[in-house]
């Protein structure tokens, strides 16, 4: 069975460990949300996509949920002497990835290319696209004006309120060589438990993605970020609130109903009406738990086949 999964941080990457634990790691591949990428001191960064590498590679900081869990801080703390921006916390073997990256990216090499090569010596067998292999960047309009994903995330640390997501340079942008021919080629396709609107809005912003996911005839389900009406994670339910969307799975559903077939859902949560509903225990602290929700993802999608 060949899933293609749309994923951006840490949430999605717990869900694709739980497919790898099930199924082959060939059958597997991951379109990475990369509206989140940004230049710090001249280096390419690609948060999401690294937090997939470190996950599935067994590197990660399962603690504080990014970077890598054997990490060291002599560069930042040298760049703090020196009273460089220290901000955005980079570690020494971070910064070895991202000083690659943005060598290879100087010499024409694509981001889908340089994601893969690193994923192959990283020991990951699924295959891991970008969504885009130009420049998308999140952007956000708040009460403090219109803000860089990164400067609202981390340094604003989502304080801001926001009043609208955009995603500059979608417009122009083209799917990464492979991410169509994962869609269409897919026996199910899943929408990870990530952000809506800052991890998966900025895939389905590039054209060809949505109407792609549109046109399937694989079961596409969604793993729903909302728990007993709470978001699991990060700005989700702050953006939620400041754009006017109740916190609801009704909401998720509604959101991809144009592409949906199925939305996993918390155990004890309200179903949504008019998509199919599989319910285990959504949140996702350990293998098994990621195994569990990964499995009922699986189902649901054979599921709606087999109709």
């Amino acid at each position: 069975m060949k899933v293609t999964v749309l994923t951006g941080g840490v949430g999605g990457a717990k869900l694709v460990l739980g497919l790898l634990r099930i199924l082959p790691a060939a059958d597997v591949t991951a379109i990475v949300n990369t509206g989140d990428d940004f230049r710090h001191l001249g280096l390419h960064v690609s948060p999401d996509i690294d937090t997939l590498l470190y996950t599935l590679s067994g590197k990660a900081n399962r603690r504080q949920g990014w970077g890598r869990e054997d990490e060291t801080w002599s560069f930042l703390e040298t760049l703090r002497d020196l009273g460089g921006p220290d901000w955005f916390q980079l570690g020494d073997r971070d910064v070895a990835l991202h000083v690659l990256r943005t060598a290879r990216l100087a010499a024409g090499d694509g981001l889908d290319r340089i994601t893969a090569d690193m994923a192959d010596r990283f020991g990951i067998g699924a295959t891991i696209l970008p969504m885009a292999n130009t420049r998308v960047a999140t952007q956000l309009e708040t009460d403090e004006g219109l803000l860089e994903f990164q400067d609202y995330f981390v340094a604003r640390r989502c304080v801001p309120r926001v009043s609208r997501i955009l995603f500059d340079g979608a417009d122009d942008a083209l799917p990464a060589p492979g991410v169509l021919e994962a869609i269409a080629g897919a026996d199910a396709v899943v929408t990870a438990p990530s952000n809506p609107f800052l991890s998966i809005d900025p895939l389905l912003a590039i054209p060809g993605i949505r109407s792609a996911l549109v046109a399937t005839q694989a079961p596409v389900v969604a793993v729903s970020p909302i728990i007993g009406g709470k978001a699991v994670k990060g700005p989700t339910a702050k953006l939620m609130e400041e754009l006017g969307t109740p916190l609801a799975n009704a909401s998720i559903a509604a959101h991809y109903a144009d592409f949906i077939d199925g939305l996993v859902i918390d155990q004890g949560d309200d179903a949504p009406d008019g998509v199919a509903v599989a319910r285990t225990a959504t949140l996702m602290h350990n293998d098994v738990d990621k195994v569990r929700v990964a499995q009922a993802a699986l189902d649901l999608a054979a599921s709606i086949a087999d109709r």
